[in-house]
Parts: structure tokens; C-alpha cells; sequence
């Protein structure tokens, strides 16, 4: 279903421009239509597409701004978490500085990643990088645009510093590319921007086939991270799962922290499907349109 619906409407996103919206419209229909397969096998997802699939992953704290990491990363150690991911990219002069200070401040066995979601172009990302090179950060996450050459990606992995992207790569010719390039050493697609189940769990295990890691990459509501738990948890390795700690209803109705989170690895539901069966009651609240479909017969 996920090949068909990508080739009837590549024409259509190619003329109209608009290739996000086709991407992530088929990425939720892939979603729901192996909810659907799974739970009429009466299996959590990750049993049924590999029976031998454990059901926690380790997880990592996300979301969090550098300036506010001081008191967000005790709140997320409170919370189960032993790894944190810092927002970079804002007032490059001092955030070596600020990550050097986080990273002095980590218990044993805990990691410190940085995102800069594509602010630097190479000269200022390779700058950056060696500032922060003897800090032995668990990863860089986009330091310059996704769609750079692959001798500036190149250029940055030769620093040291391990590399992260994905989450703006779309397509499996693309992620080829990305990992033909050898530069990154986490591969990070995302369930909602393009993939669904079945994209991302080929991308995850041909990463891990390169002898690269997968990191499924998301921040957003309750049913995109349910569906990164279970394709982590199918692929293996050792990847780590992206859970955003600001607040959310969308998310916290249907994952709630304190059910998921323990001792630095998230419980994937060990129920049918995704885990759901259908929107819990406090989502309805956000409900902004509603259409019934009457059966003809």
C-alpha cells in the first residue's frame, strides 16, 4: 500500500510543490493501516512484525532548550531519563561554553546530545564542532542544512564529532544517498514526515546493515511516538528513543510519563496494535472537526 500510494501521488506533489503534505498524509495511512493488520492478529505491532521484539527501548529527553537545560535536565532525570538532547543553534559564541557546563555536570552512565536543527553552513558548523569536540558528546544533530553536499557533510564527520540526521531526508533513494556518504553515523527518519512503519523500518534496517545506528527522530503527539517506540523496538541496535519532555496533551493523554518512563527505557504497550484502541477521553477536548460517514446498503 505505502509503494502504490507513493508512486499514484508523486505527479501530484511534484505540480503542486507540496511534497510534505503527501508524504505525511500516506506516512499516517501507513500507520494506521498496520495498526489495523496488528491488531487483528490480537499482537503489539513490534510482536508481529518480529516475535521475538522486546518491548522497552532506551529513551533520551528531548525538546530541551540549551539556555533552559539547567533545570530541565534534573526534571528529566526525575522523570527516568539518563540521556538529553540540548537546542543549539541560537548564540553560537557561548553555547560551547554552556554544553561544556552540562556535560561536566552528567552522572555516571549518563549522555548529552545537541540539535541545531541545520543553523550553520559548513565554515560555521566545522567552528563549532571543534569547540566542542573534547566535550564527547553521544552526537551533532544536523549542524548544517540536510540537503548540503556530501563533501561538506564529510568534511564535518572528519572532525570527530559523530553526526546526526534524518528527520529532513524523505524517500528511500535519498536515504541511500545519506548512507552511501558515510557522514552519518545516526540515522534518524521520522514516522510522520515521511516512511510510516514501512518506510522507516527499511531505512532502520539498512543503517544498521551499513554498520550505522537508528535513532527514530520525533516530537509530536501520542500515536507518531507509540509508532517510533514499536519500529525501534523491531529494528534493534542500538538506537535510542526520541521523546520530547515539554508538555502536550496529545502526547501525555496517550503515553503518559509516568507509565512509559522507567529507569532510562520506555515501555512499549503490550497490547494489540499500537497499544490503543481507541482516543482516550481527554483528547476529545481538542476535537476541532468531526465528520460521520453514513454505510450505504
Amino acid at each position: 500500500m505505502f509503494a502504490a500510494l507513493e508512486a499514484a501521488t508523486r505527479i501530484r506533489a511534484l505540480q503542486c510543490g507540496e511534497p510534505g503534505p503527501f508524504r505525511q498524509v500516506i506516512a499516517a495511512l501507513d500507520i494506521a493501516a498496520w495498526d489495523l493488520v496488528a491488531r487483528r492478529a490480537g499482537r503489539p505491532l513490534a510482536r508481529m512484525l518480529a516475535a521475538d521484539s522486546g518491548l522497552r527501548v532506551p529513551a533520551y529527553a528531548s525538546g530541551i532548550h540549551v539556555d533552559a537545560a539547567g533545570h530541565e535536565i534534573p526534571r528529566a532525570r526525575a522523570l527516568g531519563f539518563s540521556a538529553f538532547k540540548v537546542k543549539v543553534g541560537f548564540d553560537t559564541g557561548t553555547e560551547p561554553q554552556k554544553l561544556a557546563a552540562l556535560a561536566a555536570g552528567l552522572r555516571p552512565g549518563e549522555r548529552l546530545f545537541a540539535d541545531a536543527n541545520q543553523a550553520w553552513d559548513v565554515d560555521q558548523g566545522e567552528k563549532f564542532l571543534r569547540n566542542i569536540t573534547p566535550l564527547g558528546l553521544g552526537w551533532m544533530e544536523e549542524p548544517i542544512p540536510a540537503d548540503a553536499l556530501p563533501a561538506d557533510w564529510q568534511r564535518l564527520a572528519s572532525l570527530g564529532v559523530p553526526l546526526a540526521g534524518g528527520e529532513n531526508i524523505a524517500g528511500a533513494a535519498d536515504f541511500a544517498q545519506a548512507l552511501a556518504a558515510g557522514a552519518l553515523q545516526f540515522i534518524q527518519p521520522d514516522v510522520a514526515k515521511w516512511g510510516g512503519v514501512t518506510g522507516c523500518l527499511a531505512v532502520a534496517r539498512q543503517a544498521l546493515a551499513a554498520g550505522r545506528t537508528y535513532c527514530p527522530h520525533f516530537l509530536g503527539g501520542g500515536i507518531g511516538l507509540l509508532a517510533s517506540a514499536h519500529v525501534l523496538a523491531v529494528a534493534g541496535g542500538q538506537g535510542v528513543l526520541e521523546v520530547d519532555i515539554n508538555p502536550n496533551p496529545l502526547r501525555d493523554a496517550i503515553c503518559p510519563m509516568a507509565e512509559n518512563m522507567r529507569g532510562g527505557l520506555w515501555h512499549v504497550p503490550d497490547r494489540a496494535g499500537l497499544g490503543m484502541a481507541e482516543l482516550p477521553e481527554a483528547v476529545t477536548a481538542y476535537l476541532t472537526h468531526e465528520r460521520e460517514v453514513m454505510a450505504c446498503g
